[in-house]
């Protein structure tokens, strides 16, 4: 390791781990730790940042969508100076003692959201998306028997052009085509973008001469989201060269995006041409029976990666493969969501459940979930007028529906407990506090409390076109 590198670095002794992992299990508590916190592991410190490692990439998505922010403080609590975390995937079977030296041996398909600058490190294939375990369907098949194609035959269908909306698996194809022939050949994967700053930064440091000799000596490029190009007029000139050196080499091209050649905005005619002058074939929404197939896969594949099972009922499969239809994505992280809730609470959702975990992802706008809307689905439950739920009586077959339209509310929309007040009838928010918690107070023992709460939240999240 050189000797700037290593100034650059902190004194890893001054952060205690163990001290911050503590903090987290006690201002989390235990159950998130074991099932998530634990997982993670020290590697290094530098100025203003720490490298963590998680053994996969759904543990990484989960705990920094969810639990980033208060790892963050507790690390600042320490070290005031660290303002970001990073982290790097180190599967299970790995040996963990075997860590990089200033990152000089990175694998091709290793997930670091740290790396080295340097070309080859932004060269990185995903050993995990295989034409193996790519599903499917009438919506993407053409995509996919174009794919194999190429690897079978190479420069016969050049370049290759994949388009189609976000999630759709066209990433996927990309990286299985690149697992195929870098067994055999040079293969380049890439995003536009990072290309972008590639060709920034030799422009830069005045070292253009050692950009194109690499661009340009490779047997397979794949551009990953080649509509972020537009607009970079000398960039695209340089990739316009790139291209056709590539094709006067026999080497094979491959190109994604997120619409049609001719569709491409700010991006210069010649480019536009050469990419219709090979097969162009897009990826569609998938259809229901692609979906069901894709909610199987991937639980039997979350199901793999831990020793307990989760059973998703058929019921629950169903719902996911009819309702969630806009990309492949979503389909993933609905599972991930669905099989978490079933780790986190030791219990598979039902559907109304279910319909609260995914309603974001679910056809169903939240600014359609009113207090109006609330307050008639529960007076309607409980054979109540609405003006005597607003009234100030205290009769018992009032108060519950009272509160239980006051619970809802509260978990259902992002009011804040003022403007619940001034909802039912200017009520204080010390009132709405302590409905909130009556109602979950009693939901711990009486299982009817339990069944009418899912009722009346399937009700309302998830109505005819949330018509009463």
């Amino acid at each position: 390791m050189n000797n700037s590198f290593k100034n650059s670095k902190l004194n890893t002794e001054n952060l205690n781990w163990n001290l911050i992992q503590s903090d987290m299990r006690n201002k989390l508590g235990i159950d998130i730790y074991e099932s998530w916190l634990k997982k993670i592991e020290f590697i290094e410190e530098f100025n203003n940042y720490i490298l963590l490692s998680v053994p996969t990439r759904f543990i990484r998505d989960w705990i920094t969508s969810r639990y980033l922010d208060q790892i963050l403080q507790s690390i600042k609590n320490y070290k005031k100076e660290i303002i970001r975390i990073e982290f790097k995937i180190i599967e299970k079977k790995e040996n963990n003692n075997q860590k990089e030296t200033g990152f000089k041996h990175i694998d091709d398909g290793e997930n670091i959201s740290f790396i080295k600058d340097s070309y080859l490190q932004y060269n990185r294939i995903d050993p995990n998306k295989r034409f193996e375990n790519f599903i499917t369907g009438s919506s993407n098949k053409l995509a996919y028997e174009a794919s194999l194609k190429v690897c079978e035959n190479i420069s016969n269908y050049n370049p290759l052009y994949i388009y189609g909306g976000v999630g759709m698996g066209k990433t996927h194809l990309l990286n299985s085509i690149g697992l195929e022939l870098k067994k055999e050949n040079k293969v380049m994967f890439i995003s536009a973008e990072r290309f972008m700053y590639q060709f920034v930064k030799s422009i830069k440091a005045n070292d253009m001469v050692k950009f194109k000799e690499y661009f340009r000596n490779t047997d397979i490029l794949l551009i990953d989201d080649i509509q972020f190009m537009n607009g970079k007029e000398a960039m695209q000139e340089e990739f316009f060269h790139t291209f056709n050196a590539l094709l006067d080499k026999g080497s094979q091209i491959i190109v994604s995006a997120d619409r049609a050649p001719n569709k491409l905005l700010r991006i210069q005619e010649r480019i536009k041409s050469r990419f219709s002058g090979g097969l162009v074939v897009d990826v569609q929404k998938p259809d229901y029976e692609l979906r069901k197939k894709i909610v199987e896969k991937k639980t039997d594949e979350l199901n793999n990666l831990h020793s307990e099972k989760v059973q998703i009922s058929k019921e629950i499969q169903d719902f996911i493969s009819k309702e969630i239809t806009n990309n492949i994505r979503e389909l993933t992280g609905a599972i991930n969501r669905i099989v978490s809730f079933s780790r986190i609470y030791k219990k598979i959702p039902n559907l109304a459940e279910t319909k609260i975990v995914l309603k974001d992802l679910l056809n169903v706008s939240e600014n359609k979930v009113t207090i109006d809307l609330i307050q008639t689905i529960v007076c309607k439950f409980f054979k109540i007028s609405k003006n005597e739920m607003l009234s100030s009586r205290r009769s018992r077959y009032l108060v519950r529906p009272r509160q239980t339209a006051i619970y809802l509310t509260k978990i259902l929309t992002s009011k804040s407990l003022p403007e619940i007040g001034r909802e039912f009838s200017n009520r204080d928010h010390t009132t709405i506090i302590h409905s909130v918690r009556t109602i979950e107070k009693l939901k711990e023992k009486d299982s009817e409390m339990v069944e009418n709460i899912n009722k009346l939240k399937n009700q309302i999240l998830y109505n005819n076109q949330n018509e009463i």
